[in-house]
C-alpha cells in the first residue's frame, strides 16, 4: 500500500521520555517531516519516527549520555516558506521570535498541550506523548503549513 507525503504536514512531538507508542507512529503516517521537542529519552525514539519521516529534534532537561550529542538546544526549521523555532524549554529561550522572522515556536517541557499566537507568530506545545504523567493527555499535533497560515491538529493518543 502507497503511502500519500504531504509536504505540507508536519508532526510535531514532545516528552517522549524514552517510549515510541505504536499509536503516534501511525498518527504521523504521511507527514513530510516530524519535529521532536526535546526529551527523547533514548535515540531508539527518534529512529522509530524516522521510519515514518525525516526528523528534526532537540535536547531536553532528561536527555543524557553520548548519543544526546547529535542534538542541538535549538533547531529552525523551514516548512513550506514558515520559519519555525524549536526549543525544549520556553523559558530557555533568548531570542524575540517575530523580530527573528520566525511563524511559529514549538517547545515542549510542561506535558500541557496548548497553542496560542503573539505577536503574529504561533507558539505550539504537542504536549507529552510519553508515559503519561501528572493529569495531563497523552498527545502530539500535527502542524499543517497553509499558503498563508498554519493550523494545529491536535492528536490524543491511549495512556
Amino acid at each position: 500500500m502507497a503511502h500519500t507525503v504531504d509536504p505540507r504536514r508536519v508532526g510535531l512531538v514532545s516528552d517522549t521520555h524514552g517510549l515510541l507508542r505504536p499509536e503516534l507512529v501511525q498518527a504521523l503516517e504521511g507527514c513530510a517531516l516530524i519535529v521532536h521537542a526535546g526529551d527523547v529519552g533514548r535515540p531508539e525514539v527518534l529512529d522509530g519516527l524516522r521510519e515514518v519521516a525525516p526528523v528534526v529534534a532537540v535536547r531536553g532537561n532528561v536527555d543524557r549520555g553520548p548519543w544526546v550529542q547529535q542534538l542541538r538546544r535549538t533547531e529552525v526549521v523551514e516548512v513550506g516558506g514558515a520559519l519555525l523555532y524549536v526549543i525544549h524549554d520556553l523559558a530557555d529561550m533568548d531570542l524575540d521570535p517575530v523580530a527573528a522572522g520566525f511563524q511559529a515556536v514549538i517547545s515542549g517541557h510542561t506535558h500541557r498541550p496548548g497553542s496560542h499566537r503573539e505577536g503574529g507568530v504561533l507558539y505550539v506545545n504537542p504536549g507529552s506523548a510519553g508515559p503519561r504523567r501528572f493529569k495531563e493527555p497523552v498527545s502530539a499535533a500535527l502542524l499543517h503549513v497553509g499558503e498563508d497560515d498554519l493550523e494545529v491538529e491536535w492528536i490524543e493518543l491511549p495512556g
